[in-house]
């Protein structure tokens, strides 16, 4: 990567009789070598050029450089390697690998239309900020804001990711439903201070089935965590059921999606279920009583967290519009009780109460992993546009990027040391490898480092990834 360069050399302590002297000199060094299995991944995925495919682009194509295939692959790619902020883009469009792996025919920049721009193969940062601001309704007239996100394709796209990276229709899958915060600082569209968080911040529903993200909505944090829930689960189960038609589906969440709409929308479909969380009150409470006493005594007895589980039926008051089924954990610990409460719609005979508490409800942790992949990792939190709608484009982008590391994960990385490290751990250990670029007439030579320690298993994750 090109930089601005001092001329007198550094000058650094001495090893033993050497002198440690250093120049930028090196060339077309770049510290992202592992890109290039992102590429590879894309390949297959074809992630990249269908993504592209749901913005619609009203720009003269004879007056521009960048397609919009260009920019989205330079956007998502940058997010994946680990730059979150548009201003890293007026570095990067300098680097010839970061422009391979975004199809730039040519990585040197050279061909570039103005002499400012020569040896710049990728767009800058007001080129990739005009993308995010482009107002759909406004794109077809605007003179420099013409490129606009058709958002519904974007959700089918998620949702075909998903069940393309199935080669047969699971019999069962579950579908985790959370909502968490993203703190906002300015004066963002949307704006609303949550008591539970305690600060300024948007409220986003993530919804995934085990790694894969299904759905990524920016929301107001002034709204009910469950807000906008059966029409976003509504939407991907039909998609789902035109090409898995009876496949089981469970709907899992924690008690702030225990709502009567979605509980009774499962109950009035075919093979669709739920385990949510229940919010406990006087009455749960009183019903576990006896359950919570034989706790106590095991717990007297062994001095051992102890755990008693009972069925029932329950009715709320008023919210229901019947009874369900609630499983009661009476637990003791040795700071206290800690009673816990589920509801659901699968049948006792064929889910026993502790079995499905323990093995399928307490399942649902790992999510919070895959949420702070996708929010930290891949920075869907940089909200920070004036607009929710230029917002939501980040978190789509955010999106992508985490559904291209996961492909890489899935088709290259099985059986192999990283098989399951998170998206953090594989950019600093997969993707930060030291390489030189040269380009020629008909070759662009990667020299990647010799000294890098996971060359192996690189070389694995290619030959996986380059196996149709």
């Amino acid at each position: 990567m090109q930089t601005q360069c001092t001329e007198k050399a550094l000058v650094f302590q001495a090893l033993g009789r050497r002198e440690v002297i250093a120049q930028f000199d090196g060339g077309a060094v770049t510290s992202d070598g592992g890109a290039l299995l992102l590429r590879e991944t894309d390949r297959r995925l074809k992630l990249l050029d269908r993504f592209a495919g749901c913005f619609e682009d009203y720009r003269d194509p004879t007056q521009i450089e960048f397609t919009v295939r260009d920019l989205v692959a330079q956007r998502v790619i940058g997010l994946a390697l680990g730059y979150e902020d548009l201003n890293d883009h007026d570095e990067l469009r300098h680097d010839p690998l970061l422009a391979v792996v975004a199809g730039r025919v040519d990585p040197s920049g050279s061909t570039r239309l103005r002499q400012e721009d020569r040896g710049k193969a990728l767009a800058g940062k007001s080129t990739l900020n005009r993308l995010e601001l482009s107002v759909p309704e406004q794109a077809a007239g605007h003179r420099y804001k013409r490129i606009a996100v058709a958002g519904e394709q974007v959700d089918r796209l998620l949702v075909d990711l998903f069940v393309e990276a199935h080669e047969q229709a699971p019999e069962w899958i579950t579908i985790d439903l959370d909502a968490t915060d993203d703190p906002i600082h300015g004066e963002q569209e949307g704006r609303f201070f949550h008591g539970y968080y305690g600060h300024y911040c948007y409220l986003p529903l993530y919804i995934f089935c085990g790694e894969h993200l299904l759905g990524a909505r920016l929301r107001s944090a002034n709204i009910d965590a469950a807000a906008g829930a059966l029409e976003e689960v509504e939407r991907i189960v039909t998609q789902i059921r035109q090409s898995w038609p009876t496949v089981n589906i469970v709907l899992r969440a924690d008690s702030g999606f225990c709502r009567e709409a979605l509980m009774a929308w499962c109950e009035s479909q075919e093979q669709i279920h739920y385990v949510f969380g229940l919010a406990r009150n006087a009455r749960l409470e009183a019903e576990l009583e006896e359950s919570m006493g034989q706790a106590r005594q095991q717990y007297e007895c062994t001095q051992q967290p102890a755990r008693v589980f009972h069925d029932f039926r329950y009715q709320t008051h008023q919210s229901w519009s019947c009874a369900r089924r609630v499983i009661g954990k009476a637990e003791v610990l040795p700071l206290g009780p800690n009673p816990r409460f589920i509801v659901t719609n699968l049948s006792a005979h064929d889910h026993p109460g502790r079995d499905l508490y323990e093995r399928v409800y307490c399942a649902r942790g790992d999510m919070e992993n895959r949420i702070k992949e996708q929010q930290l990792a891949m920075f869907a939190d940089r909200t920070s546009a004036a607009t929710m709608r230029a917002n939501q484009l980040r978190l789509y982008f955010s999106s992508m990027a985490y559904a291209l590391v996961m492909g890489l994960r899935r088709l290259g990385l099985a059986g192999t040391e990283l098989a399951r490290a998170q998206c953090q751990t594989i950019r600093l250990k997969l993707f930060k490898v030291g390489a030189l670029v040269r380009t020629t007439v008909r070759k662009v030579w990667v020299s990647l480092s010799s000294a890098y320690p996971r060359a192996v298993v690189f070389a694995e994750v290619y030959r996986r990834l380059c196996t149709s």
